[in-house]
C-alpha cells in the first residue's frame, strides 16, 4: 500500500474531500495515499487472509467515493472511513456464513461476564497479527471492535445484532485463545 509521502494540513483535506465529490481523479488518489495503510491495516485485522482483506479493502474504497458526498465536514474524516469499512467488513464476514455467524449462546454458569486482563508476554506485531486472523470468526469480530475500535459491549451487540452477554463471552473467549498461543511461544522459548 502506497504509504503518504509528505503531510497534509486540514485545509488540504478538505479540498482532497471537495475534489472527491466532483469525482476528481486527482483527490481520490490522495485520499487513497493518505489512508490506505491504516484501513488496510484494518481489513488485515478482521479478515482470515490477504487477499480477503484486499478484496473488503477495494470494495470499502468503492463505497467511500460513492458515500462522500455525504460526509459533513465535521467530526473526524478518518473516524467517518473507519466506519464504512468496520461496516463492510461485517457485511461481509455475515455473507461468508449462510446462517448467523454468532451463536447466541450465554451461559453465565460457563461462560465469563467479567473483563480479564491478558497477560501479556512481547511478542513482535505481525505475530499477534496472524493470531488475531486465526480466531474463528465471531471471536475475531468482537475482539477488534472491542480492542482496537474501543466500543462498549452494547454497542457491539447492537451492530452485531447478538445479545451483550454473548458479545462479552466471546471477547473472553478470544483473549483466552490468544492468551494461550502467546504462552506457547513463552514456553517454547523457555524450554
Amino acid at each position: 500500500m502506497p504509504k503518504p509521502t509528505t503531510p497534509f494540513l486540514k485545509d488540504d483535506l478538505d479540498i482532497y474531500i471537495k475534489q472527491c465529490i466532483q469525482n476528481d481523479r486527482a483527490g481520490q488518489l490522495k485520499i487513497y495515499q493518505l489512508f490506505s495503510p491504516v484501513l488496510y491495516g484494518i481489513c488485515l485485522k478482521y479478515m482470515k487472509n490477504e487477499d480477503d482483506a484486499k478484496d473488503v479493502f477495494q470494495e470499502a474504497f468503492v463505497i467511500v467515493f460513492q458515500k462522500i458526498h455525504q460526509y459533513k465536514f465535521e467530526g473526524s474524516f478518518e473516524g467517518w472511513l473507519k466506519r464504512i469499512f468496520i461496516n463492510k467488513l461485517i457485511e461481509t464476514l455475515n455473507k461468508k456464513k449462510k446462517e448467523s455467524f454468532f451463536l447466541d449462546v450465554f451461559d453465565p454458569d460457563t461462560d465469563f461476564v467479567e473483563e480479564e486482563e491478558l497477560d501479556i508476554i512481547p511478542i513482535p506485531q505481525e505475530k499477534l497479527l496472524e493470531y488475531i486472523r486465526e480466531l474463528p470468526d465471531q471471536y475475531r469480530m468482537v475482539f477488534n471492535l472491542y480492542v482496537f475500535e474501543k466500543m462498549k459491549h452494547r454497542e457491539i451487540a447492537d451492530k452485531l445484532k447478538i445479545s451483550e452477554g454473548t458479545s462479552k463471552s466471546n471477547l473472553n473467549r478470544a483473549k483466552r485463545i490468544l492468551q494461550k498461543r502467546i504462552l506457547s511461544i513463552k514456553n517454547f522459548k523457555t524450554a
